[in-house]
């Protein structure tokens, strides 16, 4: 099942929920022409292919928020079916990227292949679909390497695993640090303001505003 959103009319997004760890696979396009992303290809590239084609869409990048296997397995074989360029994550994540065969083997994901994006993202950096763009920020914590999408004109951001609707990502993995992880989500999603609506790697999206209000690892409750 997908789930189809809007923001502010000038792009679509279609969630679709791909693996075991029923990932946000996330497609997005620009409005005006048609011209998509994949976020997170994590595997189920077929069901990937058949939301693409049912969203009309013309894919042209693949995004990644960072290299765990539930985000990045499927990138390389979508990458060869559309060729089209991978962008994301942080370089810091190299060591995951590395290893996508290694780590899928630990769940019984066969088909996945090691690989490098075609472009390595930094603080600062900006990518583009159609005539969307998206600021890069580092937020390091759920990974080393962990990237947010924001676009400023849409008050819309795609956070990853970096936090979530009540929660945030999980930080007793290699490369985890929960205080690391805490300070990106204060220093660097916080700021963007509370009208500011994201997706996020797994479940239902939230604002940031309502997280900075409920979520008990902000407020101080957890």
């Amino acid at each position: 099942m997908t789930q189809e959103t809007e923001t502010q009319a000038k792009a679509g997004a279609l969630i679709i929920p791909v693996t075991l760890f029923e990932q946000n696979c996330t497609l997005v396009w620009c409005a005006a022409t048609k011209k998509a992303v994949v976020i997170d290809p994590g595997g189920d590239v077929a069901k990937i292919q058949a939301a693409i084609k049912q969203a009309n869409v013309t894919v042209e990048k693949i995004w990644l928020t960072h290299g765990h296997i539930d985000h990045v397995g499927g990138a390389a074989e979508l990458r060869d079916a559309l060729k089209v360029p991978i962008e994301g994550p942080h370089i810091a994540d190299k060591f995951l990227l590395d290893n996508v065969v290694t780590s899928g083997e630990r769940f019984g994901m066969t088909g996945m292949r090691d690989f490098a994006p075609d472009r390595w993202l930094e603080e600062g950096n900006q990518v583009g679909i159609g005539e969307l763009t998206f600021d890069i920020l580092h937020c390091p914590g759920h990974s080393p390497g962990s990237v947010v999408f924001f676009n400023r004109e849409m008050r819309f951001a795609h956070v990853g695993d970096v936090l979530f609707n009540g929660s945030v990502g999980r930080s007793d993995i290699p490369g985890g640090d929960h205080g690391t992880l805490i300070r990106s989500i204060k220093d660097k999603l916080l700021p963007l303001g509370d009208d500011v609506g994201f997706i996020c790697g797994h479940g239902p999206g939230s604002s940031i505003g309502q997280e900075r209000l409920t979520n008990p690892f902000l407020t101080g409750a957890m």
